[in-house]
């Protein structure tokens, strides 16, 4: 039985049939006084496990029955399964207790800190090296742990960026990606994005500059996607930001990336 890939604003989460435990609520301890809560999708023979970080102000919500509010269309969370199938296990995380969202956030020792947590988790749940994936303004979140925090601090072994936020918009009070320590990522990096994205914030012609920045990274590349449909505004999850209709075909090239 497979997930949904559209859906509106709240999404049930339904069971692979083939896994006796495929997924499951989990709140963890982070820093003193807050607990950290993500939905745990397992995959049958994990080589990898991923931290999914939520997009937009990042107000995502994992009710204790699994379901998904508020983002359950995000590129994402909506391809969650095809993670799994292809030997990815995935933690999709919320804001932490006490925030409804991550704004102001994201580029925080507090929320490193609360990535950290997960991290451990996932790596004490399977022996397998545990990677963050971010999309549109969730790839700030995933650019800056990396730079906060190297694997033998915690941190993660890989990071993949998709529809990455590179400029600062005239609304956006927020950091960008090319605004972080990107000289100080120690892991492997990934980004995508798709040729025709339209959102102001993710230029395409800038990904190679970020590229260029990332001097410590042992691995690094950019992989350009085409195809799909475009359906709503520019920087939603539904437009070519958002991978519409191609997620099999993006989650392929991750996952081979991610497990060369």
């Amino acid at each position: 039985m497979r997930f949904p890939i559209l859906g509106a604003a709240v999404l049930p989460f339904v069971c692979f049939a083939v896994q006796a435990e495929p997924w499951r609520v989990v709140d963890i301890p982070t820093r003193p006084g807050v607990t950290q809560r993500f939905l745990y999708v397992a995959s049958e023979k994990p080589t990898a496990s991923a931290v999914i970080l939520p997009r937009g102000a990042g107000e995502i919500q994992v009710d204790a029955d699994g379901r998904i509010e508020r983002q359950a269309g995000n590129f994402l969370v909506r391809a969650r399964e095809l993670f799994a199938e292809r030997g990815i296990a995935v933690a999709i995380v919320t804001p932490p207790s006490g925030r409804e969202n991550l704004e102001y956030f994201r580029d925080t020792r507090e929320h490193a800190e609360d990535v950290r947590a997960v991290i451990a988790w996932l790596r004490r749940d399977a022996a397998v090296p545990v990677w963050l994936i971010g999309t549109s303004r969730s790839t700030v979140s995933a650019g800056y742990v990396a730079t906060a925090l190297a694997p033998k601090d915690g941190g993660p072994d890989g990071v993949v960026l998709t529809s990455s936020v590179l400029i600062q918009t005239r609304n956006m009070r927020e950091p960008v990606v090319p605004g972080l320590a990107l000289e100080r990522i120690v892991v492997p990096v990934l980004m995508v994005y798709h040729r025709l994205d339209g959102c102001p914030s993710c230029p395409p012609s800038y990904v190679p500059g970020v590229i260029a920045r990332l001097t410590a990274a042992p691995r690094k590349e950019f992989i350009a996607v085409e195809g799909g449909v475009s359906e709503g505004a520019a920087c939603e999850p539904l437009a070519y930001h958002g991978y519409n209709g191609i997620e099999r075909e993006v989650v392929a090239k991750i996952a081979e990336w991610m497990l060369r």
